[in-house]
């Protein structure tokens, strides 16, 4: 349970967002952003519209949207969601990632006010995204084929939170298959991406003829065996929500297990590496995995409850102070807000601005103050 301080404390952090936000949104009409270069968001309307960031703009607008009523948020929410249309009608552009793409846009505009080309948009996308599923291997496949490698038995931890696009299908269209998908897929990776002191390997490939595992990859952390940090969230965060679709225990106790590793790696220090494994010498940091571990955490204290449920809400708020305090750019004059942010360990680039990194700490601060628009 949340302690006066701390709410008051979520409060605060919250006005701060309220207030920085207004003046990033009224900077930023019709935009689709990913990072920033010199305080200033990058458009990828024309440069990349299939990116798979691209819906996290969105989830920012409607969860402000949910938080003022203000109209400016809710219209440029939906330009945003108009323009991945084009997404839709590009097949190279639809993979593991739907539901990052329209779970934040069409699905949260439906659950607001009950858009019916926004329902549709979100069947749409949740039918492609089951269309991915290898019956042999019982897993979704991650991307399509590009250059020369074969990528048709590559299966990603990321897409476990992807799954709510399937349970949010299944619930609106009464058709069980979106949920036999997402549960299936969700079985196989506890049982393949999950280690058992609690990490998680990113990247597997399975034989897509015969569903056989063949190998674990690196992936965006350090190397085979590592521990890509923000590869731990999406398990942490995607098997919470798994259980809360299903109320499945063994989904619970998978997310808890991943907790567990997670925050007995958080260093001293508060902020999250690239990789839990890199080397001792390497100071990378990666803010979005903390923002999105706190989104996790915060959800699996409400389900557990209790002691234990205090424990994964401290840590929780152990990380996002460390954001408030010392990884957020508060300056109404810059449009990013968490800083240090890395989107893999051997890129050219790190410690730059990402938008989802943006979005989950706004996320996790609306779970706190209870005024989040809950979109997967």
């Amino acid at each position: 349970m949340l302690s006066k301080e701390a709410g008051m404390w979520a409060d605060q952090v919250q006005e701060k967002l309220i207030t920085k936000m207004k003046a990033v949104v009224e900077r930023n009409r019709n935009v689709v952003p990913y990072t920033t270069e010199n305080g200033r968001f990058i458009d990828l309307t024309e440069k990349d519209i299939n990116w798979w960031t691209n819906g996290f703009w969105g989830g920012i607008l409607w969860q402000l949207y949910q938080l003022t009523g203000e109209d400016l948020y809710k219209e440029e929410a939906e330009l945003l969601e108009q323009k991945l249309d084009r997404v839709l009608m590009d097949w190279t552009g639809l993979d593991h990632d739907n539901g990052f793409k329209w779970l934040p846009t069409a699905v949260a505009h439906y659950r607001v006010d009950g858009n019916a080309a926004s329902k549709n948009r979100g069947i749409i996308a949740a039918n492609n995204l089951a269309g991915r599923f290898n019956l042999a291997g019982r897993f979704i496949r991650a991307w399509n084929d590009w250059g020369d490698v074969d990528r048709r038995g590559m299966a990603i931890i990321d897409c476990m939170m992807n799954l709510p696009l399937l349970y949010w299908a299944a619930d609106v269209t009464g058709d069980p298959r979106f949920y036999q998908i997402a549960v299936a897929h969700a079985d196989t990776a506890m049982r393949c991406f999950v280690r058992e002191d609690g990490s998680v390997n990113h990247i597997l490939r399975f034989d897509p003829e015969t569903g056989e595992l063949v190998e674990s990859l690196g992936g965006q952390g350090y190397g085979v065996g590592s521990s890509w940090t923000r590869g731990q969230t999406w398990g942490l965060y995607g098997f919470t929500l798994s259980y809360l679709h299903t109320r499945d225990a063994r989904y619970l106790n998978t997310a808890r297990r991943i907790a567990h590793y997670f925050i007995a790696n958080i260093p001293e220090s508060g902020f999250i590496p690239v990789d839990f494994r890199q080397p001792a010498e390497v100071t990378w940091e990666d803010s979005t995995a903390a923002a999105i571990a706190a989104c996790g955490l915060i959800e699996l204290s409400k389900a557990v409850g209790g002691r234990d449920g205090d424990v994964y809400l401290s840590a929780a708020l152990r990380l996002l102070k460390t954001l408030d305090e010392q990884r957020c750019s508060w300056d109404s004059e810059t449009d990013q807000l968490l800083e240090k942010c890395t989107a893999a360990y051997h890129d050219e680039q790190h410690e730059f601005t990402i938008i989802y990194g943006d979005y989950y700490f706004l996320e996790a601060v609306m779970k706190l103050t209870g005024k989040e628009l809950f979109i997967w």
